[in-house]
């Protein structure tokens, strides 16, 4: 699946609520969110068997071109099983909970506080992005 919102408003201290289903021999999917597909503030990347990475989360900013990806050793996710993420951030960080709760983050490197870009590819349904 692949789709794109371009004119949603998320702002520093809002939080964007993510559901879906990851399809059954699922390799990869990305979750992006920035200012366009080259301006891309947080690429979160579960990889279960892709680029070399098993069961590894890869975290990325692009500006032109890729920065130097951040990796999380705890992947709470499962080919063919739903999974909810909780996506939070201010000037400095990016606040991703995970399926089982376990928090993560990631540097904003941009430092912007509101981003109006979504777009998510891979092998997964989304069935629900909400913000408040």
């Amino acid at each position: 699946m692949v789709f794109t919102i371009s004119d949603m408003s998320f702002k520093a201290g809002m939080e964007m609520k993510i559901s879906g289903k990851i399809k059954p021999g699922c390799e990869r999917f990305s979750i992006n969110i920035g200012h366009n597909e080259e301006a891309i503030a947080l690429h979160f990347n579960p990889r279960f068997q892709a680029r070399g990475d098993t069961n590894t989360i890869v975290c990325n900013s692009r500006q032109g071109e890729w920065g130097a990806e951040q990796r999380e050793p705890c992947f709470p996710f499962q080919q063919g099983e739903a999974f909810k993420l909780t996506i939070t951030f201010n000037n400095d960080t990016f606040y991703i909970k995970l399926p089982e709760g376990t928090m993560m983050s990631f540097p904003n490197r941009f430092g912007d506080d509101l981003f109006k870009h979504v777009h998510v590819n891979g092998d997964v349904k989304i069935t629900s992005i909400g913000v408040k």
